[in-house]
């Protein structure tokens, strides 16, 4: 089944320099798509057919983020797709976790998926068209030892996108989030201490409470850029509010 839905249509893309984003920003410019790519800094992304047009933004700072979408729509065209994936990890225990590392964490995974789908739910809103997808984390769902900030982050941010999906859905517009578990990525091996770090993942951690992995290998960054396609797609036409995990039954849950 090839996913349609995608020729022509501008899509925005917030942490697309690397991982999970930039293989998103491929998988739509191979659907089609006309491609917005954001992250803190002007990620390195081109194409010979200007396809592609890479941004500076801080998904922190909320007027920012309306004046980007403000400029892409006036400029490049209508956002009928997006996708929030920027985010920021933070490891360490409660006690031992600063009131500048809890807000920073926030002020990313949270406070940024807010602005991006506020910005986005005003100017999709009066075209009663749209779809949104959230990349969450599994850790949203099930508690993480020494991952407190970041999984209370992303709990937030998937809680956000059902309820802005719940304002939206009457309008046709659909909200939508994907909760990655261990993946390969930057964040994810920035963690390990050696090359054991992927085994010790997929084994998991019965000292911190944590299951392996059933499907006994890690996701790759297309893996779940996968998910976000078909939940933006024509055929996720009729899913709205849904949380996806994708983490190989890390969870055990759907």
């Amino acid at each position: 089944m090839q996913l349609t839905g995608f020729e022509g249509n501008v899509a925005l893309v917030t942490g697309a320099a690397g991982g999970i984003g930039a293989a998103l920003v491929g998988q739509l410019l191979d659907a089609g798509c006309r491609v917005v790519a954001t992250d803190r800094e002007r990620p390195a992304l081109t194409t010979d057919d200007g396809r592609v047009q890479a941004f500076a933004l801080d998904v922190t700072d909320g007027a920012a983020v309306d004046a980007l979408v403000n400029e892409v729509e006036a400029t490049v065209g209508p956002i009928m797709l997006a996708a929030s994936v920027a985010g920021v990890l933070h490891v360490g225990e409660v006690v031992d976790t600063r009131d500048a590392d809890w807000r920073r964490v926030f002020a990313v995974n949270a406070d940024g998926v807010f602005h991006v789908g506020r910005a986005l739910a005003r100017v999709m809103s009066p075209r009663r068209q749209g779809a949104i997808v959230t990349v969450s984390s599994n850790a949203a769902g099930v508690p993480r030892h020494g991952m407190a900030a970041y999984a209370a982050s992303k709990a937030a941010a998937t809680m956000f996108t059902r309820c802005l999906g719940l304002e939206l859905a009457p309008l046709g517009i659909r909200c939508n989030i994907v909760a990655p578990g261990s993946t390969l990525t930057p964040m994810q091996t920035g963690m390990w201490e050696d090359e054991q770090g992927a085994a010790r993942v997929i084994a998991g951690s019965p000292a911190t409470y944590k299951a392996g992995i059933p499907l006994r290998k890690l996701a790759t960054p297309e893996d779940i850029a996968q998910a976000v396609m078909f939940l933006l797609s024509e055929q996720a036409g009729h899913v709205a509010m849904s949380d996806l995990y994708v983490d190989g039954g890390a969870t055990l849950r759907g």
